[in-house]
C-alpha cells in the first residue's frame, strides 16, 4: 500500500477556538449529568496522548511539526480534542442517548465550522503544520482491529439466542462514521488536505483512517460499555438491578436510538 501521510495545517487560532468548544461541550455534558461520558472522554484523551506522543513520536519517530512550535503541546491539544470528542460521541451512540441527534449535530457542525472561522479571522497567520507517516504501524493497528472483531464474531457464533448476540453492524457503523466525521471535516476545511498533491491522496487518507483508526477499538470499547453499564449508571451509581454481560447485551439491543430528538 502507498505510504499514507496524515497531515494537518491550521492557524494557532484554531487551537484556541477548539479549546473553547471543548470547555463548552464538557459543561453541557455535565449539565445533562453525562458523568461517565465525560470520564470516558477524559481517559481516552490521555490514551490518545500516550499513543500519539509516546508511541508515534518517541518510539516510532513518525511525528513532525513545523519549526517554532512545540510538538508536545500541540499533540496534547490534538489528543484531548479528538480523544475526548470522539469517545464521548461513541459513548453517546452506544448508550443510544435520547438526544443523540442534537449531540451529533453539535459535534459535526463544529468540525465543519471551526476551520472556516479560522480561515476568516486568521487567514494571514503562518500555519502550524504537523504530520505523521503511517507505514510503520498500520499493520499493528490492523491486527488489533482483526483480533477485536474476531472475538466478537466468535462470541456471537457461541450464542444460540439471537437476542444475546452483539449487533456487529451497529458497532462497525459507529467506528467508521465517527472517524469519517472528523476526517471529512478536516478535509473540507482544508486542514487535512493541505499539502496533498492529488485528490487520490486526500481520499486515501480519508478512507483508510475511517476504516481503521477509531474502528479498531470499537469491539473493546463496546465490551467495556456493556460491562460497566450492566452494573452502574451514567451518573456513576450502582444499578438497582445488576445484569450479566449477556443480559446487558439483550437490554442494549432492545433500546432505540434518539436520532430524531425524541
Amino acid at each position: 500500500m502507498t505510504e499514507i501521510i496524515a497531515r494537518r495545517q491550521f492557524a494557532p487560532l484554531y487551537i484556541w477556538l477548539d479549546t473553547a468548544f471543548l470547555i463548552v461541550f464538557t459543561l453541557i455534558l455535565l449539565w445533562k449529568k453525562k458523568y461517565m461520558t465525560v470520564l470516558v472522554g477524559l481517559v481516552m484523551g490521555v490514551v490518545y496522548m500516550l499513543v500519539d506522543y509516546g508511541i508515534f513520536h518517541l518510539l516510532l519517530h513518525t511525528r513532525s511539526i513545523s519549526e517554532g512550535h512545540s510538538l508536545f503541546w500541540v499533540l496534547l491539544w490534538m489528543s484531548m480534542s479528538y480523544g475526548f470528542t470522539n469517545f464521548t460521541w461513541i459513548w453517546l451512540w452506544l448508550s443510544k442517548d435520547k438526544h443523540l441527534f442534537e449531540w451529533s449535530l453539535l459535534i459535526l457542525s463544529w468540525w465543519f465550522c471551526a476551520p472556516l472561522i479560522t480561515q476568516t479571522f486568521a487567514g494571514g497567520v503562518a500555519p502550524i503544520v504537523i504530520e505523521r507517516t503511517t507505514g510503520s504501524y498500520h499493520g499493528y493497528m490492523a491486527v488489533i482491529l482483526f483480533v477485536g472483531y474476531l472475538g466478537v464474531i466468535i462470541y456471537n457464533l457461541a450464542q444460540k439466542d439471537r437476542l444475546r448476540r452483539i449487533n456487529i453492524p451497529w458497532i462497525l457503523t459507529i467506528g467508521v462514521l465517527v472517524q469519517f466525521g472528523w476526517e471529512a471535516g478536516l478535509l473540507i476545511g482544508g486542514i487535512r488536505s493541505a499539502g496533498f498533491a492529488s485528490v487520490g491522496d486526500k481520499l486515501l487518507t480519508l478512507v483508510v483512517n475511517s476504516l481503521l483508526e477509531t474502528n479498531l477499538g470499537m469491539p473493546y470499547v463496546y465490551c467495556i460499555f456493556v460491562a460497566y453499564t450492566a452494573k452502574f449508571t451514567e451518573q456513576l451509581r450502582p444499578r438497582q438491578q445488576r445484569l450479566t454481560f449477556g443480559e446487558r447485551v439483550v437490554e442494549n439491543n432492545g433500546e432505540r436510538v434518539g436520532l430524531l430528538g425524541k
